[in-house]
């Protein structure tokens, strides 16, 4: 069974065009993901996407829009955010990138919930200490490893990334 396939991938100048038999395009997808250009697009793509977040707050501030909580509420469901551990990694990324707060405090995760007409995800801090563990989040050695100061590693981006449809 010979089943064609076809990527196409254009981000700016940097296009990845693969076609032909399935397992073809699989081992030069492969091949493709090793080099520079793979990193090249998926970090257009990433800032594509964060221009587009800041665009659609300032559209909404600009708008009058409840800014804070229908931004957040669109982030999650733009980026397909249904597990609870991924909404808090992605709130903390809301927090930080969009709103500039760097500490964040169970009660300010929670009123960001409340704010998106979301269900807070109640043990916070088992959440945080998951992700930690799982490499998404860390906290700087200057905040003596307090869970408010929590930022993104360049893992949990890529991880909210993979979660995100384009």
């Amino acid at each position: 069974m010979n089943d064609e396939a076809r990527i196409l991938i254009r981000a700016g100048d940097v296009e990845i065009d693969l076609s032909g038999a399935q397992t073809s395009v699989d081992e030069r997808l492969t091949k493709v993901r090793e080099d520079d250009t793979w990193s090249i697009a998926l970090s257009r793509i990433r800032n594509a996407r964060e221009r587009a977040i800041e665009a659609a707050v300032d559209a909404a501030r600009d708008a009058g829009l409840p800014e804070r909580g229908s931004a957040f509420k669109a982030l999650i469901e733009n980026c397909s955010l249904i597990r609870k551990p991924d909404q808090v990694l992605g709130a903390i990324q809301y927090l930080r990138d969009v709103e500039g707060v760097n500490d964040s405090p169970p009660r300010v995760i929670d009123q960001l919930f409340e704010d998106a007409g979301l269900e807070p995800p109640g043990n916070l801090s088992l959440y945080l200490n998951r992700l930690k563990e799982r490499g998404f989040l860390v906290t700087p050695p200057s905040a003596k490893e307090k869970n408010r100061y929590a930022i993104l590693t360049p893992e949990g981006r890529a991880h909210l990334d993979k979660r995100s449809r384009f």
